[in-house]
């Protein structure tokens, strides 16, 4: 599931993009913010899916070759360890992952079936399946442990795979490496004799509730931050702060003014970790200073008032 830093990421880019395409339609802003976090759902079905079609290509691939008139001894007694895969079975025999696939129309699979090949493909080069297919025990166990291994190694560093997602949508870049720690964590947490549910794309309404009260509440107000941000920056003309350490900090006051259950310590270590994936070598020292100035005259003007979690 989607989790409050990367909420916090996907809020910063829809704010940047609207500052840059100087638009001032929140509604229909808002409305994209939440189309893009939806759509991050299909690029975790896909990856999951994806593991599923590898199977049923190699089960393809064994029955052809089997019908061959000069077939080895091999093609007619195939190593069958891979396509009996006990994690990938229960996938293939998961109806919440069917049920999403048929309701949404995900069908990247059936039209762009040469990537279920390109990972096969690589799939068997690897020295994980061959010592795979050597393991004579059969258990959950190491079948998962395979899986894992094989969405980690092969699957999410492919490049061509990669370039894929991102033609098909634009977003799914910052995605990738958050949707894939996710999907890793999905299998892990996978026992034997259950059956495969999709996790929920929130933790629950509170965090999707988030979303809209971050994003609204920064795009509306962000001006009234100009003079307080500007008083703590006496040496730095607003012009020569980067843009997006700008969207941070703003977010960041946000989050200080509106946000009563989020600790002032635990808002300004997110934004300076953001900052150092997605601004400037120097950005995240910028901003916790400056955060830290004005969490502080905040604080004394009485102007932040936390309850709950947030006094921790």
């Amino acid at each position: 599931m989607i989790n409050r830093r990367h909420i916090r990421v996907k809020v910063m880019q829809s704010v940047y993009a609207m500052q840059q395409s100087l638009n001032d339609d929140v509604i229909k802003e808002e409305k994209f913010l939440k189309h893009s976090i939806l759509k991050m759902f299909d690029l975790y079905v896909l990856n999951i899916q994806l593991i599923v079609e590898v199977k049923k290509l190699a089960a393809k691939k064994i029955e052809l070759s089997k019908k061959k008139i000069l077939a080895t001894k091999e093609e007619l007694k195939p190593n069958t360890k891979f396509i009996n895969n006990q994690l990938i079975s229960v996938l293939e025999e998961s109806i919440s992952l069917e049920g999403y696939v048929e309701l949404n129309k995900i069908d990247h699979w059936s039209l762009d079936t040469e990537y279920i090949k390109i990972v096969f493909d690589e799939l068997q080069k690897s020295t994980l399946y061959k010592d795979y297919l050597n393991i004579e025990e059969a258990s959950f166990k190491v079948d998962k442990s395979f899986v894992i291994d094989f969405f980690k190694e092969i699957i999410a560093p492919n490049e061509k795979l990669a370039d894929y997602f991102e033609d098909k949508m634009i977003s799914w870049v910052d995605d990738i490496p958050f949707v894939n720690t996710w999907i890793v964590k999905s299998l892990s947490k996978q026992k034997e004799g259950k059956t495969f549910v999709l996790d929920s794309l929130y933790k629950d309404n509170d965090d999707k509730q988030f979303v809209s009260d971050l994003f609204r509440k920064t795009v509306l107000k962000h001006q009234d931050y100009d003079q307080d941000i500007a008083d703590q920056t006496p040496n730095w003309e607003a012009d020569r702060i980067a843009d997006i350490d700008m969207i941070l900090i703003k977010m960041a006051i946000t989050e200080f003014l509106n946000f009563p259950s989020i600790p002032t310590k635990v808002t300004i270590n997110e934004f300076i970790e953001i900052a150092k994936d997605y601004s400037t070598e120097k950005s995240s020292y910028f901003i916790n200073g400056v955060l830290d100035k004005l969490s502080k005259e905040y604080a004394k003007e009485k102007k932040i008032n936390k309850i709950g979690r947030g006094l921790l």
